[in-house]
């Protein structure tokens, strides 16, 4: 998981951390809540974070194995061990395991692929894509590069044609699952997708084990689902999956790829694309296989045979609940995946590892006399590989109560070493930046805050000051965030180069000898999320500052009004004038909220849990039904993954697609649904800022 940040300048003054306050606590509040944060942060163990990772990544443990069932048992019994209330809640879902897998080419000379990766353990999973078709299909092969749709047009207007054709693409700069979606709608009866050494292997350094990077046999495994129309089991979209629910026919299903698709290394895809012929592809479509890269049609023809065993098999979420003391119904969660292709150090161990030493440090605050306020949940999440399954069935499950209870998702997937990352609710950005000021780097000892605006990224140019870039795809917020509105976070420490992405290389040895060998990130990582559900937890007003989403909203706006102004068939003046007012209802709000704070009157526990209830639902206005056009599982009108991008975020989403794809009437209906929906919050905001007067 890579996330973006964007840019943004936070008005933050680095002093010592007793100068601070901190956003939603009272004077006198702030001051005990920073002696309970102290002997938190304490707390976390690197090798006790070592020692979770080296026990989950022992064997392969891919959603709906027996080591998928292991790990989820032994994290469990961690929770129950350290005294907090732990379960494994089961789901089902379709796992297809991969049965017939053969890439051979006829033509013009005869060579069979291997399609496995050198070494591995006898129950790891064979190199496939989850959800391909089953097919067998024999056709020329064109070269389409990153298999994005620029390619395709680039292809268009050279005259070659892919329809009837096998196309290989690289992995990289889109989402694997848009590169055979692209393909099938371009008329091409099969795709494989390659790891080229440029993009990580060795043209970006050694290759592994010498080195970090993808070794000439590695793999890159991955889920094919057409993630952007919905995610979790495709035979249940919008209802949860569970032993004799309903289900969808497979043939019903509207995110199963049409055509097959297969995954290859670069040392299988070589002895195909060096027989390719037909133009010469331009200087940015070539890799680093030393040759000269053509693009085809043939004279390479190749065969594909793909079958898979289409089961329904268990799915193991894990969670763990710490009551509050006050406010029992409103709950903090804090998830992270379990589930593997292979061993999953860094993917998702190293997240997970980080998370359950979380959960150990608040189980010991607890007995120290720490009694959060809020309640605080974690969760493992199963099944997050092959679409986001064990987290999108445990939401569409509990909605309606989600809905009511749920104040903050926070999300985590891999971590490392380096700078870190962070995306999530605008509204939310304010506090985080007010963690990352607090905590500070293992390494350079400087705040995190200012040790990312310092650190260089890989072009040599440094990062601009923090901000939360926009929630796409590609982790367990997506249900959380896209389908129920709920405000989210998702965070991490990377930054680092690496090439055994979902590969049997991602094991114990890579991760201790390429990335953060001595768990001194982890460890701050740790201390960062629960910093994070601590004050939220505790804080007598949720840190919800509503201005920065407002300013996000206007910078999107401004984005949309220039596909508007190229166009001229279609305006954004609506929205923009309601995003004026939401602004000035934000600034009020802004305003009584730093009051009541400064001269904090303690109002009754019901007061303030009304008041909290409608901070953190307030953002909801923004994901109202029915949905996004044409995929209305996702609600979100300030983001969403967009239909070609997959992991990336389209902000504003329904207007800046349907404005792309020249759809000019549905673009300015969509104008009026933002509109509609950023009216429906500026009036939660005005209700809360009257609630607020204490």
């Amino acid at each position: 998981m890579i996330v973006r940040l964007a840019v943004c300048v936070l008005p933050f003054a680095l002093g010592t951390p007793a100068q601070q306050s901190i956003r939603g606590f009272p004077t006198a509040a702030a001051i005990e809540q920073r002696a309970w944060e102290t002997k938190a942060q304490a707390l976390p163990d690197a090798m006790r974070i070592r020692s979770y990772m080296q026990r989950m990544s022992a064997r392969p443990h891919h959603a709906g194995s027996a080591g998928s069932r292991e790990v989820a048992e032994y994290a469990a019994g961690l929770l129950k061990e350290w005294g907090l209330d732990a379960k494994i809640e089961p789901f089902e879902a379709l796992l297809p395991y991969p049965t017939t897998r053969i890439v051979e080419m006829i033509e013009p000379v005869r060579f069979q692929t291997r399609l496995r990766e050198e070494t591995g353990d006898a129950t790891q999973l064979a190199t496939f894509n989850a959800y391909s078709a089953a097919g067998d299909v024999t056709a020329p092969l064109v070269y389409v590069n990153y298999g994005i749709p620029d390619d395709y047009e680039y292809l268009k207007r050279h005259g070659i044609d892919v329809k009837g054709k096998i196309v290989i693409a690289r992995y990289g700069k889109s989402w694997r699952g848009t590169k055979p979606k692209v393909a099938a709608e371009n008329g091409a009866v099969a795709c494989i997708i390659y790891s080229d050494p440029r993009d990580d292997g060795y043209f970006q350094g050694d290759v592994y084990p010498k080195g970090p990077f993808r070794p000439p046999s590695g793999v890159q495994r991955g889920s094919v689902m057409d993630m952007p129309l919905y995610v979790g089991d495709p035979l249940s979209p919008g209802w949860a999956s569970e032993t004799g629910s309903r289900r969808l026919k497979i043939e019903e299903a509207q995110t199963l790829m049409r055509i097959p698709v297969l995954p290859m290394s670069y040392e299988d895809a070589a002895e195909l694309l060096r027989h390719v012929g037909g133009p010469v592809a331009p200087e940015q479509w070539c890799g680093a296989l030393g040759f000269t890269y053509h693009i085809g049609p043939g004279p390479a023809k190749v065969r594909i045979k793909l079958d898979f065993d289409m089961s329904t098999r268990p799915v193991l979420n894990v969670l763990a609940n710490i009551p509050g003391s006050e406010f029992p119904d409103q709950w903090i969660l804090y998830g992270n995946h379990h589930d593997a292709w292979v061993n999953g150090a860094n993917d998702p161990l190293s997240g997970a590892s980080a998370l359950l030493e979380s959960a150990r440090t608040l189980a010991e605050l607890r007995k120290a006399g720490w009694k959060p306020k809020r309640g605080i949940k974690f969760a493992l999440w199963d099944a997050e590989e092959y679409g986001l399954i064990g987290s999108t069935e445990w939401v569409e499950k509990h909605k309606d109560e989600l809905v009511r209870k749920m104040a903050v998702y926070l999300n985590s997937d891999t971590t490392g070493k380096g700078t870190v990352s962070a995306s999530g609710s605008p509204s939310l950005q304010v506090f985080v930046a007010e963690a990352l000021r607090d905590l500070k780097d293992p390494v350079s000892k400087k705040p995190l805050l200012e040790a990312r605006r310092e650190q260089p990224r890989r072009d040599g140019s440094k990062p601009e000051a923090f901000s939360l870039g926009p929630l796409g795809a590609g982790s367990d917020y997506v249900a959380f965030f896209h389908h129920a509105g709920i405000s989210s976070l998702n965070l991490g420490f990377g930054g680092e180069g690496g090439g055994v992405y979902h590969s049997i290389h991602d094991t114990f040895d890579w991760y201790t000898r390429f990335s953060d060998g001595d768990f001194q990130y982890g460890k701050t990582f740790s201390a960062m999320m629960t910093t994070l559900l601590m004050r939220l937890a505790d804080a007598p007003l949720l840190p919800f500052e509503f201005p920065t989403l407002a300013r996000a909203l206007e910078k999107y706006e401004s984005e949309v009004a220039k596909l508007a102004n190229r166009q001229a068939k279609f305006d954004t003046k609506e929205l923009r004038a309601e995003i004026t007012q939401l602004t000035a209802a934000a600034k009020s709000l802004e305003s009584v909220y730093s009051n009541a704070l400064h001269s904090w009157k303690q109002p009754s526990r019901s007061k303030l849990a009304q008041v909290n209830e409608m901070l953190y639902r307030a953002e909801r206005q923004l994901a109202p039904e029915p949905g996004l056009p044409g995929r209305n599982w996702y609600k979100h009108q300030l983001s969403s993954p967009g239909l070609y991008t997959g992991y990336g975020a389209k902000t504003l989403p329904g207007i800046r697609e349907a404005a792309e794809a020249g759809r000019w009437e549905e673009a300015n209906q969509q104008v009026k649904e933002a509109s509609k929906a950023v009216r429906a919050l500026k009036a939660e905001l005005v209700r809360i800022t009257a609630s607020l007067q204490f």
